[in-house]
């Protein structure tokens, strides 16, 4: 009898990427915050108390709604052409793809995620900032949908894709750096024939590909956030990285560790539910 495999359906990485949301979703919400000071006054913790101090608990999850909403249609369109084109591919050839297909595959899926999710971001920072602003200078979006529909109304179509560029830009710095990481290091884990294809290696990987990507996209990512926050007061992306340069070189790495605290738990919850996702309700093929 003909052994079988399982492989994703296409909106599995859309539903761990909510899933991994849910989790990080305060770390996220502080690294924003941290990324909009004009000058460098808090650290993380000192961010924290001051948010709960101010707004209470449930603050921190303030903008899950919209943050829920980006991982729906930015995760979920990279993973969705990432695997699926991945798996028709490796189907026709013998063994895993080479790793500078996975990366050239991983740019092609960010690129176009971080296109399509980029209202869903916008409008995710905006209600994450949302509660550090003086009360008459909030924007109070009720939720993910409620902010795009007032941006769209208020501000024009237009300017829900403000930031587009860079968006696109972090989505495949982010999505090489994850998915495209992830393969060759469970690729690489798995060839040393030490652990199996168990929740052990995908930790492993996953830690890997969470490094990467937030070496990879913190320049971009304190640049889109502060885009995608403005009011007006930058004229471009080219002009925003000036205005940023001029607080030293440092500048473009504000809030790393918090991204990083962010970023690599995100990404290994993504792929541990992922993986688990897969293992059970995964498509069934012949290995």
């Amino acid at each position: 009898m003909e052994a079988e495999t399982r492989v994703s359906r296409w909106y599995f990485g859309g539903l761990a990427s909510c899933g991994a949301a849910c989790c990080t979703h305060p770390l996220d919400l502080l690294k924003v915050h941290l990324q909009t000071q004009q000058e460098v006054k808090l650290r993380m913790m000192g961010m924290a108390l001051r948010v709960v101090r101010s707004d209470g608990v449930l603050a921190l999850y303030s903008g899950l709604s919209a943050s829920l909403c980006r991982q729906m249609t930015y995760s979920l369109t990279r993973f969705a052409i990432y695997e699926t084109v991945r798996d028709q591919v490796a189907q026709g050839s013998q063994g895993p793809l080479p790793f500078y297909k996975k990366v050239l595959l991983g740019s092609i899926s960010g690129c176009i995620g971080g296109f399509v999710g980029t209202p869903a971001d916008m409008v995710n920072v905006r209600m994450q900032n949302d509660v550090k602003l003086p009360a008459n200078q909030r924007r109070n979006y009720a939720h993910a949908l409620d902010g795009l529909y007032r941006v769209a109304r208020e501000e024009g179509l237009k300017k829900l894709f403000s930031g587009a560029s860079m968006a696109s830009s972090r989505g495949v710095l982010v999505t090489v750096g994850q998915l495209s990481c992830y393969d060759q290091a469970k690729q690489l884990v798995l060839s040393t024939g030490y652990l199996s294809d168990s929740i052990v290696t995908h930790f492993v990987a996953s830690f890997i590909a969470g490094g990467c990507a937030t070496f990879l996209c913190q320049p971009l990512d304190v640049l889109k956030t502060r885009l995608m926050n403005s009011r007006g007061e930058y004229q471009g992306v080219i002009h925003c990285a000036m205005e940023t340069a001029k607080l030293g070189p440092l500048a473009f790495y504000k809030g790393l560790l918090p991204a990083g605290i962010r970023l690599m738990p995100h990404t290994v919850l993504t792929f541990v539910f992922l993986e688990q996702l897969r293992k059970h309700f995964g498509i069934k093929v012949p290995s």
